[in-house]
């Protein structure tokens, strides 16, 4: 796992959308596993701006769902779906053939987290899988528990999630009390995991997913088992990690040849 401290938001979304533009000239078609709230907007901006100036070209990008609320219906401006084409698949040009996600309003919810597991396979598997972490340390919506080896299924949100997502909501009530998330055995099949967190509220959750050990009680500690696990956090999101000094070292010395 490398950890990238980056002074601000900003900073880490253009650090990571450095890393994606790198990722289409290497490989146009690339799938793109992108995460919904306020965390990676500045990631989608700065690739966005890199497309408009003609510095990067998405063109043939393909961009898939980490996750979707259970009944909300199709066209809600909050289910995931429209988030993600509003946010990501318009400002880049794209179409929404170049997308793929769960369907949230089948009628079969566990028929839909298998296709949507297969349809992934068959698309070549993610090649960048964008993460945000939770306060209580859940990725996509793999909450506290979750098993480390669990695949694309409905899940009960907890209480604070809700909370937490209520502000893209009327009221609380209105939010959704399941969704269908990519489960962190899927998501571990990623080729490459970025989780981007700041804030001081994401800190000790950030201590927790890198130093602490391996546990369902923190579901994105599982990041510590794959291959090439990028963790950038800003000042804010990284003021619980005892091993800091050694992260900005350790980046600070980094070969120029070598990406995230």
């Amino acid at each position: 796992m490398e950890v990238v401290i980056v002074p601000d938001a900003a900073a880490g979304g253009e650090l990571i959308a450095t890393a994606i533009a790198d990722l289409l000239t290497r490989k146009p078609d690339a799938l793109l596993g992108v995460a919904t709230g306020s965390t990676p907007l500045p990631i989608y901006q700065a690739l966005a701006a890199r497309v408009a100036a003609g510095s990067c070209d998405a063109s043939r990008a393909r961009i898939c769902q980490l996750d979707e609320y259970v009944g909300l219906p199709k066209g809600h401006p909050e289910s995931y779906r429209s988030v993600v084409l509003r946010e990501v698949v318009e400002p880049l040009g794209l179409t929404a053939d170049s997308f793929m996600g769960p369907d949230g309003s089948a009628g079969d919810i566990a028929a839909a987290c298998d296709d949507y597991d297969r349809a992934l396979a068959a698309a070549g598997g993610v090649d960048l899988q964008l993460l945000g972490i939770g306060s209580d340390g859940h990725i996509g919506f793999n909450e506290p528990c979750s098993s480390l080896a669990s695949r694309t299924r409905i899940k009960t949100l907890t209480q604070r999630t809700r909370e937490d997502n209520a502000r893209f909501f009327d009221s609380l009530d209105e939010v959704p009390h399941h969704v269908i998330t990519q489960g962190i055995g899927t998501i571990l099949e990623a080729r490459h995991l970025v989780l981007l967190a700041t804030g001081e509220g994401k800190a000790d959750a950030v201590a927790l997913t890198v130093e602490g050990p391996v546990s369902s009680v923190v579901p994105a500690s599982a990041l510590q088992l794959h291959r090439h696990a990028t963790v950038v956090v800003d000042e804010a999101a990284a003021s619980r990690l005892k091993l800091a000094d050694y992260f900005r070292a350790t980046y600070a010395a980094k070969p120029g040849w070598q990406s995230l």
